[in-house]
């Protein structure tokens, strides 16, 4: 969608706001869904419940596309409540289907997933302008692309051993929010996302702002998003060789700190190896974030239910940062402020991971 923002607002006219909602509105569904995953689960199993996200995204895709303002919304809605199901799900089916292989299929699935978000990025334009699909064309080719991953799902449902609920989503929920690792590692999930969506939201802004073009300013983002899949293949695997992945946390942190302060000083220079780190880690975290999901839980069940409720609160706290930092920056104009606060967040991510990074079962 981001690429295609002018396109959109030439074409229908989107006030600026409608716009940023626009692109907010998947996190808002990711935030909501997330935790009711499991009531899905529950009734219909694994496998049954993610054939269902294929179809709702598909669906979701074909709207979008289909032009005017009403199926714009609606279609960003249901792919966005789609993939806040596949979210959730993933992490379970690795728990329940490989769970002696958790750090290198939690690597393949977020490698995978960050090398296919940056390709449709690329393509975006390319697809609307030189391949005269337009906008609306551009957004729903991806279609094709959920459709065949349907047609590879279903004949799978039946590998996935199908087990009674052993309690209520009621009582779940209720044990889980009582948990003091269960919240720990939500905030630790919501604040790498966090991180993530500022960066990918307000780099190329803070690179144009130190004098650099926009040409450079996107190829950096892109730079991001390049060391980022580096990241989200490499650390899951390092993290899952292991029982207690506080040493990968601890060590991720650091080389945070130290790109954000390097972006701080443009003195330095070496912006290429700043923005180069900062995509690795923030990669790597969010892999490492869905492995811990898997490590801390004992079974698939349980591994849908703290997915849910993980990811829930961490999407709502994610959303809030790109607005957050638009205003520090609309109240100081100084972006230093932004990557200052950026480092308060990786402090307080440290205190989380340390936390969730100890060997034991939620």
């Amino acid at each position: 969608m981001g690429p295609l923002i002018d396109f959109i607002r030439q074409d229908i006219g989107l006030s600026e706001t409608l716009l940023g909602l626009l692109t907010t509105l998947p996190l808002i569904a990711f935030g909501v869904v997330s935790t009711m995953t499991s009531l899905f689960t529950k009734r219909f199993g694994i496998g049954n419940t993610l054939t269902g996200a294929l179809i709702l995204l598909t669906s979701g895709i074909i709207i979008r596309s289909l032009g005017g303002i009403f199926p714009l919304y609606l279609g960003t809605i249901l792919l966005g409540i789609a993939i806040a199901f596949g979210n959730v799900l993933i992490p379970a089916l690795i728990k329940r289907n490989f769970p002696h292989k958790a750090g290198i299929v939690t690597s393949l699935y977020s490698g995978i997933m960050s090398l296919g978000a940056a390709f449709a990025a690329g393509l975006s334009v390319p697809l609307a302008v030189e391949m005269n699909l337009g906008w609306r064309g551009s957004l729903g080719v991806w279609a094709v692309l959920a459709f065949i991953a349907l047609i590879i799902w279903i004949p799978n449902i039946k590998r996935i051993n199908r087990t009674p609920p052993r309690r209520s989503f009621k009582e779940a929920m209720k044990k889980l929010s009582g948990s003091l690792l269960v919240w720990k590692l939500a905030l630790y999930m919501g604040l790498q996302s966090l991180a993530f969506y500022v960066i990918l939201a307000w780099l190329p802004a803070i690179l144009i702002d130190r004098g650099f073009d926009a040409s450079y300013a996107g190829w950096m983002l892109s730079l991001s998003q390049a060391t980022g899949i580096i990241g989200a293949i490499l650390i899951p695997i390092w993290a899952g060789s292991r029982k207690d992945q506080r040493l990968v946390i601890v060590s991720l942190i650091i080389v945070e700190v130290i790109a954000l302060i390097g972006l701080m000083i443009p003195g330095l220079g070496m912006v290429e190896l700043w923005v180069g780190l900062i995509g690795m880690v923030l990669g790597g975290t969010f892999g490492l974030a869905l492995l811990l999901i898997v490590l801390r839980s004992d079974d698939a069940e349980t591994a849908a239910e703290l997915s849910g409720i993980v990811q829930s609160i961490g999407y709502f706290i994610a959303a809030s940062g790109p607005f957050i930092v638009g205003v520090i920056y609309d109240l100081t104009h100084v972006w230093n402020y932004a990557l200052a606060l950026l480092i308060v967040v990786a402090i307080l991510k440290l205190l989380m991971g340390v936390g969730v990074g100890k060997d034991q079962k939620v």
